[in-house]
């Protein structure tokens, strides 16, 4: 096999086909559950997702959880209404302010935010972006905090380890909230809850434990992002939805999941970790991407050591009995 800048492609036809019989298969025999639960976010993945589900099912037999918060774009909530009215879907809103709240997750944020830029208030945005690759230098442990104020000001700084894990661990609530929000309406109805994480997503460890990670079946958790829009394609997801870049839609401030994790686009990723995983050459993939074979091993590291360090996240509870 003669890698190639094509060679991730799949069979969308078929594969849509294989996840829908299996998500039947399991759904109706394994779980003996009635149907399924969708949190959906105005994003590809979740919106791949429903469509197979509603497919899968029957759209009566599908709910879709619309669950924003404070925080989140309005072009979540207007996008994910136009993915349910396209694959009529029913649907709820739940808006999950006050659960986070009562957690204190944003007082918890905005206490760790406030010891990097004592200016900061309620009133500013605010995210977490990695560095440029060059200022980066190779690790994957350096992050800084964006502020911006209400008069569009912008100041970017480095973010203290123990900072940043209060940051991340506020945030958290947001997720598990989420999760315990899909529970409850599944439960209602004797429905199964279906994630939505892809493979970058999941191989990767860019997923709360226990918060978007929890789900009864993972059904596109095999598929680079890349495949996803392939399926997205095929199904006929809204276009707008196609063409919205990926958000982390966690923070204030918009947020691409690129700056705050992945570093590279999904275009130039996927096929980079694709071809390292068929065991091809980070010669033969550097020349089939037209990239240098350093920028292909400085991204097969850095995949590799988000694999290892958060294997920890995709393990089952230990017992020692």
């Amino acid at each position: 096999m003669h890698y190639n800048y094509n060679s991730i492609n799949i069979d969308p036809a078929k594969e849509a086909e294989r996840i829908i019989n299996e998500l039947r298969n399991i759904v109706a025999k394994k779980l003996h559950k009635r149907g399924a639960v969708v949190g959906v976010s105005g994003g590809i993945d979740s919106s791949v997702v429903l469509a197979l589900c509603a497919k899968a099912f029957g759209p009566e037999k599908v709910l879709a959880l619309m669950m924003p918060d404070k925080d989140s774009s309005p072009d979540s909530l207007d996008l994910a209404k136009k993915l349910v009215e396209k694959f009529h879907v029913p649907y709820l809103v739940e808006d999950i302010t006050e659960a986070v709240k009562g957690f204190g997750a944003y007082k918890r944020r905005d206490e760790a935010v406030k010891k990097v830029f004592p200016e900061y208030t309620e009133s500013y945005k605010m995210k977490i972006v990695l560095p440029k690759d060059d200022e980066a230098k190779g690790k994957i442990n350096v992050f800084y905090v964006t502020i911006i104020s209400p008069d569009g000001e912008e100041k970017t700084a480095r973010l203290p380890l123990v900072e940043y894990l209060q940051i991340v661990a506020a945030s958290n609530f947001k997720q598990r909230s989420r999760t315990n929000f899909l529970y409850y309406h599944a439960e209602v109805r004797n429905y199964a809850v279906i994630g939505t994480g892809n493979k970058n997503e999941h191989e990767q460890g860019f997923f709360v434990k226990y918060g978007d990670g929890g789900a009864d079946i993972k059904p596109i958790a095999h598929l680079f992002k890349t495949q996803v829009y392939q399926l997205a394609e095929y199904l006929g997801v809204p276009e707008e939805i196609q063409k919205r870049t990926p958000t982390t839609d966690t923070y204030s401030a918009e947020q691409t999941q690129e700056e705050f994790f992945f570093r590279l686009p999904y275009s130039i990723l996927d096929r980079i970790w694709f071809g390292w995983e068929k065991g091809f050459s980070s010669k033969d993939i550097a020349d089939a991407l037209n990239l240098t074979e350093a920028q292909v091993d400085v991204a097969i590291k850095d995949i590799r050591q988000k694999i290892q360090t958060t294997e920890y996240l995709r393990m089952e509870p230990i017992s020692l009995g």
